[in-house]
């Protein structure tokens, strides 16, 4: 006992000089922690807080373009900032260039009439289906009107895909609004009552949104829940910088060879590193942790909530660290140099991160790679904190993830062992 708690003390004295290691362990995780969630919170609030910048170029002077305008703005997600109808469309790219907005919609001068027309001739038809005999009306042969969508090519495909499904929704009210009043005029041959309009087009569903639970607490999850845990995962694997570069750096120094001369052996200084790390990645969890609970709110972002499994969380984090402690010393095992170590250990974390769900949600992922995604021990660890954080699990919910993941640690355990073997080091 004595032995290992010396070899403790002197594995603490060397990671307290690597302060390089200490800056990649605890100050870039927690920088990432702040950054990508304050990004990522914003893009959660954006319908309720923020709206998204956009110009409207209204060439029309009819009632249906007015009516919609009023219902993008009832959308709620857009500020609508108009331009002057006879503004010329490389005027409007002008400004978009000169980043006024991302977005831009011209309603073209035909619009309403191209509008009333189509409806006219879909309530003359629906009139007909019903065995009314009604005024001949003629086909309306023209294509109705484009509304044309402006974007600047930064916008991303799936938020230029939401624009458009909003817009959609916009145009499909304003034109059965039209289609409602010209079948009230055929059949009645008044104007339909503004509130009976209202009543006909305000009486969609509503919905509902609940998030699942395995507390049935429906509590809807933040940026918070969803990126400290990952970035306390990646936190943990990055002691492969300098838990790595210290097995090897050992391995060239002769310590291995001055270890057999001693009456001790290598397994104590190997046993002394893991509980050395493996109390590193317990810290960098609190760390990041208290960040979340404390810091966080200070900074205009979403509290970060606890598992009530506290339990759970403990024995999660410590499975998480032990597995990267192992990843990190069969890296340093293996790699002949400590510029290898580091090199192989940082690009080896960040792919194993992409393929694991760090940086791309893994049901986002070609199916091609949901094989590939569970040999990522990354991957067994988010989908564990994210039990807990988010679908308000315990224990027991996640033992399904756990357990691979305490099979891969072991598996990583044999593999430094071989290679100590192979390299005939202990």
């Amino acid at each position: 006992m004595h032995k290992l708690w010396a070899t403790i003390l002197k594995d603490v004295r060397i990671l307290g000089r690597d302060r390089l290691g200490l800056i990649f362990m605890f100050g870039m995780p927690i920088i990432l922690a702040v950054v990508i969630t304050a990004l990522q919170n914003s893009t959660f609030e954006l319908v309720n807080d923020n709206k998204v910048p956009l110009l409207l170029c209204n060439r029309d002077t009819g009632a249906s373009s007015k009516q919609l305008m009023l219902a993008m703005e009832k959308v709620g997600i857009f500020n609508l900032k108009q331009v002057v109808a006879n503004e010329t469309d490389q005027q409007i790219s002008n400004r978009m260039q000169d980043k006024d907005a991302l977005i831009a919609i011209i309603i073209p001068t035909n619009f309403t009439n191209s509008l009333n027309n189509k409806a006219k001739e879909i309530s003359g038809k629906a009139l007909s289906q019903f065995g009314m005999e009604v005024d001949s009306v003629q086909p309306y042969r023209d294509e109705l009107e484009s509304i044309t969508l402006l974007y600047h090519p930064v916008l991303q495909e799936s938020f230029r895909q939401s624009i458009k499904g909003a817009l959609r929704s916009a145009l499909q009210l304003v034109a059965s609004k039209q289609i409602l009043k010209s079948l009230y005029f055929a059949l009645n041959e008044k104007q339909m009552p503004e509130q009976l309009e209202n009543e006909l087009i305000n009486n969609e569903v509503k919905i509902n949104e609940i998030p699942i639970s395995r507390d049935g607490s429906g509590k809807i999850p933040n940026a918070t829940q969803h990126n400290i845990p990952a970035w306390t995962i990646f936190a943990m694997f990055f002691v492969v910088i300098s838990l790595g570069s210290s097995v090897v750096k050992e391995k060239l120094n002769g310590s291995f060879v001055r270890l057999k001369t001693l009456p001790t052996n290598y397994m104590v200084a190997l046993l002394s590193k893991q509980l050395t790390y493996l109390a590193v990645t317990l810290a960098q969890a609190a760390i990041i942790f208290s960040i979340g609970i404390w810091v966080f709110p200070f900074l205009g972002l979403p509290r970060l909530n606890l598992p009530a499994d506290l339990f759970g969380l403990f024995l999660v984090s410590l499975v998480c660290g032990w597995c990267a402690v192992s990843f990190a010393i069969v890296v340093g095992i293996f790699a002949q140099t400590q510029e290898q170590a580091n090199g192989i250990g940082a690009v080896s974390i960040v792919l194993l991160a992409a393929i694991g769900g760090l940086l791309v949600p893994s049901f986002a992922m070609p199916d091609s790679f949901k094989t590939i995604i569970k040999i990522s021990p990354l991957h067994w660890c988010l989908e564990a904190f994210y039990g807990l954080f988010l679908e308000g699990g315990k224990l027991k919910d996640i033992l399904t993830n756990i357990l691979p993941l305490f099979a891969i640690t072991l598996a990583l355990q044999l593999i430094a062992l071989a290679g100590l073997k192979s390299k005939n080091l202990i």
